[in-house]
């Protein structure tokens, strides 16, 4: 009984243990399919690498690096005040760059860069599985990755790029030390504003060398990598300075500073320059001069060549000029009352379309150095709030008012008052702000050494960035008085001398000596003293003179006389009107050939 209880039992064991045998089998043999797969997998990339590696481009534009240099254009005491190229780029060697620069690139870009061999296979598999858990998509490309991209690549994201990618990391780490691929990178990377490179830069953003950065400037710059517009401190400041805390943290993080180094540079106040402002020197119409000058012999290569041009002008000579000439012409404006805001715009009610109206049309008014352009957010007859460009809100009032004090009244028509909405012009004066305007004149200023005509200073107009036409040598001028020596000089060429005596006394000409209608010159004061020699004529500028003695030597002759010193003849036709310096001349010719012999290359 008790065998024939325990039978059923014992009968479902046999299949137990055949069920258990398939699905070993079934395991086994997906697990070797699965291993062949692989192995097939990689011996067919192992193939295609062995076939790629010897097709990829020789490293000969990394391995003999020479970037394309913009053209520098120097004062004489060796103060940059400009450069013109596509890519304005300054090389540095590794020694010279600051450890703090090559840190903060480090922390943020491949902290790892000196222990992986060109790929971090750790920060790929970290970056993956980040990416898979649904986190903020992370990238894993090593410096030396990046190079490769620059260098070689597009941008194009495909897996074949990748590959070649990854490719080209290798034998570029196989050819050239750390060092020397970190020193690329720091002179090649693209940082915006068409800046090549860390120093170039450290220039632009900073307006000093790589090697006076700071701590918080270094990582500011080490932001700039990833989105060049996004990060720009000058354009996007907010989302520039997240970045450059993100940065501060990673090198407090990593040991690349101290605590107190984090805490001094996460609360240290950058100054970033403007572009009206971007060399620390207004030269900006000698530069331009320079540029045609060199353009005319090097053409295109003028821009990739890194050629240097020294001028003759001084720092501190230009420096007063400019600021003499601004002075001037704004000195005219307040004699010649306030025409009102350059614009008006309804700003809307809320605040983020309220601050993205004024951010838009702010961008179309450009600072002019100290003018400052700026929206109106109230405005009473003793009281003006506004916001400047940069978010900083001001208040005007007191004597800050009385310039533009027309344009807050009542009685003033809508369109040229000061209102809610309005775009004006201030000017920070001690520590008060003031409205002011745009002037509409312009004005032109050059200083010469009278000893070997040197150019010591030139300012071509107000401001360059708004126009660009140069009023020194473009712009053409009556001379005046200014041009009788030349006729004097004219005359001694033809045998008269100081001591000739000429009739100060009043004389007339037909149309036909005038080559217009008839005339009757006077002296400028109405005063004529009879018979005189050259030398007291010209002592005294006596316009009787003048004519008289380009009577005596011909005005034909005058005219050819005068061409010897630069003054185009069909400028200056050869009328007697000549003697009065009826003309026209400019700065140019003369500015021209004493820069010929002056370039330094």
């Amino acid at each position: 009984m008790s065998d024939q209880n325990l039978e059923p039992d014992n009968q479902p064991e046999p299949k137990k243990r055949t069920a258990g045998k398939l699905f070993a089998r079934i395991v086994l043999g997906t697990t070797g399919v699965l291993f062949g797969l692989v192995v097939a997998g990689a011996l067919i990339i192992g193939f295609a690498l062995t076939m790629a590696y010897p097709n990829l481009p020789e490293l000969d534009s990394i391995t003999s690096y020479k970037p394309k240099m913009p053209l520098r254009v120097f004062s004489a005491d060796n103060m940059l005040i400009a450069e013109f190229g596509e890519e304005r780029r300054n090389v540095v060697h590794f020694k010279d760059i600051p450890e703090i620069m090559k840190k903060a690139v480090l922390a943020i870009e491949d902290d790892r860069f000196y222990e992986h061999g060109g790929v971090d296979y750790q920060g790929i598999t970290r970056a993956t599985i980040h990416n898979l858990t649904g986190g903020a998509k992370q990238g894993a490309s090593t410096i030396t990755q990046q190079v490769a991209r620059n260098f070689f690549l597009s941008s194009e994201q495909t897996f074949k790029r990748k590959i070649y990618e990854i490719l080209l990391a290798w034998k570029i780490e196989q050819n050239l030390t750390k060092d020397q691929i970190l020193e690329i990178y720091m002179n090649q990377i693209y940082l915006g504003q068409r800046a090549y490179g860390f120093s170039s830069a450290a220039q632009i953003y900073f307006g000093k060398e790589l090697k006076d950065v700071t701590i918080a400037e270094a990582a500011m710059l080490a932001g700039l990598p990833k989105a060049p517009s996004a990060y720009n401190p000058v354009a996007n400041p907010k989302r520039a300075t997240v970045r450059q805390q993100y940065i501060l943290q990673r090198m407090r993080n990593l040991g690349y500073i101290t605590e107190a180094q984090y805490e001094q540079a996460r609360n240290e106040e950058l100054i970033t320059k403007t572009n009206s402002n971007e060399f620390g020197i207004h030269a900006e119409y000698v530069a331009e001069m320079a540029r045609q000058l060199v353009y005319e012999q090097f053409k295109e290569e003028t821009y990739t060549r890194g050629l240097n041009v020294y001028t003759t002008i001084t720092k501190t000579d230009q420096d007063t000029a400019y600021l003499s000439l601004r002075r001037g012409v704004m000195d005219y404006e307040k004699r010649h009352g306030y025409r009102g805001p350059e614009a008006i715009i309804t700003i809307p009610e809320g605040k983020e379309a309220a601050e993205d109206a004024i951010e838009k049309e702010l961008a179309d008014h450009t600072d002019s150095d100290d003018l400052q352009v700026a929206m109106v957010l109230e405005a009473t007859p003793k009281l003006v709030r506004a916001v400047l460009s940069s978010g900083e809100e001001i208040r005007i009032e007191d004597t800050g008012l009385t310039f533009a004090a027309s344009g807050l009244s009542v009685k003033t028509p809508a369109n040229k008052r000061i209102q809610r909405g309005a775009v004006i012009r201030v000017v920070l004066e001690g520590k008060s702000w003031s409205i002011t305007q745009m002037p509409e004149v312009q004005s032109a200023f050059v200083a010469t050494n009278t000893t070997d005509g040197a150019i010591r200073a030139l300012v071509g107009g107000f401001d360059y960035n708004l126009n660009k036409f140069n009023h020194v040598t473009q712009a053409w001028r009556q001379p005046g008085s200014s041009f009788k020596p030349f006729i004097y000089s004219a005359s001694l060429e033809k045998g008269l001398s100081p001591s000739t005596i000429i009739n100060d006394e009043p004389i007339s000409f037909d149309a036909g000596q005038t080559g217009g209608q008839a005339w009757e010159p006077k002296n400028y004061d109405g005063k004529y003293e009879g018979p005189m020699t050259m030398r007291r004529g010209l002592t005294k500028s006596k316009n009787m003179i003048s004519i008289r003695i380009l009577h005596r030597i011909g005005a034909k002759y005058g005219q050819e006389y005068t061409s010897r010193f630069g003054f185009l003849p069909e400028k200056n036709p050869p009328y007697l009107t000549l003697a009065l310096g009826a003309g026209a001349v400019t700065r140019r010719l003369s500015i021209q050939s004493r820069w010929h012999s002056l370039d330094r290359f």
